[in-house]
Formats: structure tokens, C-alpha cells, sequence
């Protein structure tokens, strides 16, 4: 590729959020020695840079679906409902802290955090009024939960059972990423090592009783929500994704066995282009990482698909309706970029969980760039823009230098375990906010036209109420299950934790019996300890 042709000084310094030079013009010299065939080529065939499918969105449009939960099972069954019956089209649900971190809503730990961010799962019984009337064999469901995936994924499958689903029929995802916990959000239970094995149990227990559901969503969301550039989020997303086909492959599986089943997590930010390069980018790295690295033969084993949410951390309090053109912007990258899915926030998300109007304008968005904007009718619209293709190349070349380099510490775990992603985010995240207090990076209604008053807007009420009534639930459970059954299927988790036998398969009866997530994952703290970053 030909040098970057130099810009005046009047010109230079425009950079992306990844610090790339933005040239005042592109054209063909740009992309001298470019290679169509091997870089771009053609939809639905490697190396994907232009999607996963030839048809794309012509064929349906990304799969509607907006991040809901908070409160009790109850309340957030009513949100999904009404969200269906708005047009959306999947289901994704949030988790409260507790259940994030395995403990029962009665736990010390849960006090003041009982269904505040999410939902709170404590039981088969909350699962069961989530879940009440949603028809699981048509709709997919994704559920951000880590450490405690593996559980909340039994949960799922133990409800559709009782309601008569076929488990092969079951579609949808858990995060169960948990290694960019430990980079960038910190819901982790045990130590990294350990948690690898419950993914790779998970891997492999789907692959014989859920073979439609994906396994695993690796996250490069938080990464960037933690404050890190584009070019960081895919490499040290992809860098993750690498250590889980790794362990998994240590593990015994056959890596067509189960990388089908592996799907990514996007976010997407305000700088379009860039955003835009950073899926086509991550697309193509994948493709070659898996047939090239691993050798893998099975072609979809080599896609990257992706849910992407609209960046969270970009959202201001100040001019809240603000937020509806940024959250726009981020949509229209994501629906650029080949998304397979897609969350858009609420306006209001700055200030508080998102009420319903803000919900229902998030989900009315989605709609209007599908169906309004004209880019769904041709597949990858920005292909063979010499601006696109210059930078799709960049953020891809950025990316794979950090890759080389977390290689060269051992891999992802010990770069984890080395808190080399974690500083290198670290110093990025200091960088932009000295950027936006300097004025050099506007951001509307912050540092730049400010408005000395401010319409009042409307905020989620928190219900007082709340964390009682769950408590007396999952008293009530505890009392009411048999609680011999219970113990002894405990035991057998714990067996099973330091033997080698697939650990889900012991808590799934557990569960099953009543057994809550804070006792099952307290079966696990006992056996693998609890990790602790700094000693």
C-alpha cells in the first residue's frame, strides 16, 4: 500500500478515535498495490469483509433486539411483551448485579443492588415468571451474564422443558465471555483458569443438548464502554476469542464442533467511518485467523457474526435528546458494518435505567434506518470508497500489531493475568478525557453549546419496595424445595468441580431441584476460590 500522501498544516491533525490520520482526500493512489480479491472480495465468501451473507439485509433485515431488564422477573416480562409488540423482533435481557456475581438476593452482598441494573434471577421460580407466555421455540433471546452464565443458560433450558420446547429448537446467546471481565468490567467470581473450564464445559454441553444456541457472544462492548480506541476493542476482543478456541481445543473439541457457535459483541461509537472499518475489519481477521491459525474447515466456522449496542458511554445527561442523534449515528455504523443484530439505547440512559418512551423511540429508530434509510438495499454500500478501503486497512493493521504483541506475552490470559490490556485501556480512556477537557474533542451540549437550562426529563422510579419481596421469594423457595435433594445434588456439583466430568450437566439437576445460583456458584467458590486482581 502507497504511503499516506502528506496533508498541509492547516489540514493536519485529524485523526479517528483511534488516532489514524484523517487525509482531506482520498483516491486510487491510496490504495496502491491493493489487492480486491484478497481484501474485499465478494459478499458471503471469505474472507467476509463485506458480510457474512450475499444477500445481506435484501434477503431480512438485522434481527430488532433491544437490552431489557431491571426489577423483578415480573416487571421485565412485561417490557419484553411490550417491546414485541412494538415491532422488535429478539429479546436480551440484563441481569442485576447479585445474580451477575453469584449471590441470591438474600445475600449481605445484594444489599441496595437487588434488581437495579437488571433483573434479579435467584431461582428456577424467577425464571419461570421471566419467561411466562414468551413463545421460546420462535423468538431468540440473548443474555448478558459471565461468570454466571453457564447457570442462568440452564435456567433457560430447564423452563422451555417444563413448557415443552425441544432444547434443539432453543435460539439465542449468553455472553459468557468471561475473560473481558477481568480486562475491563469486573463481574468475575473465580480465577481465570477455572472460568475457562465452565466455558469450555459450556461449549461443549451445548454442542450435545442445545446445538442452535450460541455459546458464547465475545465482547469487545465493554472494552470500549472501559474507555479503550476501536483498533484496541477488536484486537483485544479477537485476542479473547483466540484464547477460547485454544482452551477449547485443549479441551478435546474439534474446533468445527464448536466454532460455529461462537458469535462476537460490538459497539459502535460516533466516528462512522471508523466504525464501519472496525466491523469489515474484524470480519476479515477472523476469517483468516480461523482458517489459517486453527485450520478450520467448516465455513462457518470462520464468520464473524455479531450483535452490536450503541455506545453507552457516549450518552450525556446534559441535552438528554440529544443522545437520539448520536444513538442514530451509531445505528446507521452498525447497519454499514454487516450487524447481525442490534441494541439501540435510550435517550435517557444517562440518567437511569431507560423508561418506556425512551425504550419504545430507541426501538422506533432501528425501524426507521431499516426500513426508511435506503441502506439495506445493497449489500455493503461503503465497498470500494477509497476513503472505507484505506481505513477498513489501518484499523485492521493497527489491530493485528497488538495481537502480535499479546502472542508474545503467552496469549490473552497471561496478558490479562500481566494487566497489559487492562493499562493499555487505561492510558487510552485518560487520553480522550483530557481530549474532551481540553475542548479538543466536542462533545454537543458538554464543552460546546451548553445551555444554561435544561428541560426536566422524565427517570426511571426505582420501586423501595423491591428487594423485599425478592428476598421473601427465595426464602420461600428455600423453604418450600426438598431440601435433602437439594444437598445432594449440591454434593455432586462439587464432585464433579474437582473431578473432570462437565459440570453442567451436575447443576443443571440442581437446579433443577431448587438449588439457587448463589448456592451453586457458592458449590464453586469453594472449590476454585475467588479471584483477586491485586493478590
Amino acid at each position: 500500500m502507497a504511503p499516506h500522501s502528506a496533508s498541509s498544516g492547516a489540514e493536519r491533525g485529524r485523526v479517528t478515535d483511534s488516532g489514524i490520520e484523517i487525509r482531506p482526500v482520498y483516491g486510487p493512489e491510496d490504495l496502491e498495490g491493493w489487492d480486491p480479491a484478497r481484501q474485499l472480495g465478494v459478499p458471503g465468501s471469505y474472507p467476509f469483509t463485506r458480510g457474512i451473507r450475499p444477500d445481506m439485509y435484501r434477503g431480512r433485515l438485522w434481527t430488532m433486539r433491544q437490552y431489557a431488564g431491571f426489577g423483578t422477573a415480573e416487571a421485565t416480562n412485561e417490557r419484553f411483551k411490550f417491546l414485541l409488540g412494538a415491532g422488535q423482533t429478539g429479546l436480551s435481557c440484563a441481569f442485576d448485579l447479585p445474580t451477575q456475581m453469584g449471590y441470591d438476593s438474600d445475600h449481605p452482598r445484594s444489599e441496595g443492588e437487588v434488581g437495579k441494573v437488571g433483573v434479579a434471577i435467584d431461582s428456577l421460580a424467577d425464571m419461570r415468571l421471566l419467561l411466562a407466555g414468551l413463545p421460546l421455540d420462535e423468538v431468540t433471546t440473548s443474555m448478558t451474564i459471565n461468570a454466571t452464565a453457564a447457570i442462568l443458560l440452564l435456567f433457560y433450558q430447564l423452563v422451555a422443558e417444563e413448557n415443552g420446547v425441544d432444547p434443539g429448537r432453543l435460539g439465542g446467546t449468553i455472553q459468557n465471555d468471561i475473560l473481558k471481565e477481568y480486562v475491563a468490567r469486573g463481574t468475575y467470581i473465580y480465577p481465570p483458569r477455572p472460568s475457562m473450564r465452565l466455558v469450555t464445559d459450556t461449549f461443549s454441553y451445548c454442542a450435545e443438548h442445545l446445538p442452535a444456541w450460541n455459546t458464547i457472544s465475545i465482547s469487545g462492548y465493554h472494552i470500549r464502554e472501559a474507555g479503550s480506541t476501536a483498533v484496541q476493542e477488536i484486537a483485544f476482543t479477537i485476542a479473547n476469542g483466540i484464547a477460547y478456541v485454544e482452551a477449547a481445543l485443549a479441551a478435546g473439541l474439534d474446533v468445527d464442533a464448536f466454532a460455529p457457535r461462537l458469535s462476537f459483541f460490538w459497539n459502535a461509537h460516533n466516528n462512522l467511518f471508523e466504525e464501519v472499518a472496525k466491523y469489515r475489519a474484524a470480519r476479515r481477521m477472523w476469517a483468516r485467523i480461523m482458517t489459517e491459525r486453527f485450520r478450520a474447515k467448516d465455513e462457518k466456522s470462520t464468520l464473524m457474526r455479531f450483535h452490536t449496542q450503541t455506545g453507552g458511554s457516549t450518552l450525556t445527561a446534559q441535552q438528554p435528546e440529544n443522545n437520539i442523534a448520536r444513538v442514530t449515528i451509531q445505528a446507521l455504523a452498525a447497519a454499514l458494518g454487516g450487524t447481525q443484530s442490534l441494541h439501540t439505547n435510550g435517550f435517557d440512559e444517562a440518567l437511569g435505567l431507560p423508561t418506556q418512551r425512551a425504550a419504545k423511540i430507541a426501538l422506533r429508530t432501528q425501524q426507521i434506518v431499516g426500513y426508511e434509510s435506503g441502506i439495506a438495499d445493497t449489500v455493503d454500500p461503503l465497498a470500494g470508497s477509497w476513503f472505507v478501503e484505506s481505513l477498513t486497512d489501518d484499523v485492521e493493521k493497527g489491530a493485528w500489531g497488538y495481537l502480535e504483541r499479546i502472542d508474545a506475552l503467552g496469549g490473552a490470559v497471561d496478558a490479562i493475568e500481566a494487566q497489559y490490556m487492562q493499562q493499555e485501556i487505561d492510558q487510552a480512556a485518560y487520553a480522550y478525557a483530557k481530549a474532551i477537557d481540553a475542548g479538543e474533542k466536542v462533545v454537543v451540549g458538554v464543552n460546546r453549546f451548553v445551555d444554561d437550562e435544561s428541560d426536566p426529563t422524565e427517570v426511571f422510579p426505582i420501586d423501595a419496595e423491591l428487594q423485599r419481596s425478592q428476598v421473601a421469594r427465595v426464602e420461600r423457595v428455600k423453604a418450600e424445595r426438598d431440601q435433602s435433594a437439594v444437598g445432594a445434588a449440591l454434593a455432586d456439583v462439587e464432585a464433579a468441580a474437582r473431578g473432570t466430568q462437565n459440570l453442567l450437566v451436575p447443576m443443571k439437576v440442581a437446579l433443577a431441584r431448587m438449588a439457587t445460583l448463589g448456592e451453586v456458584s457458592d458449590v464453586l467458590r469453594g472449590v476454585f476460590g475467588e479471584y483477586h486482581p491485586n493478590g
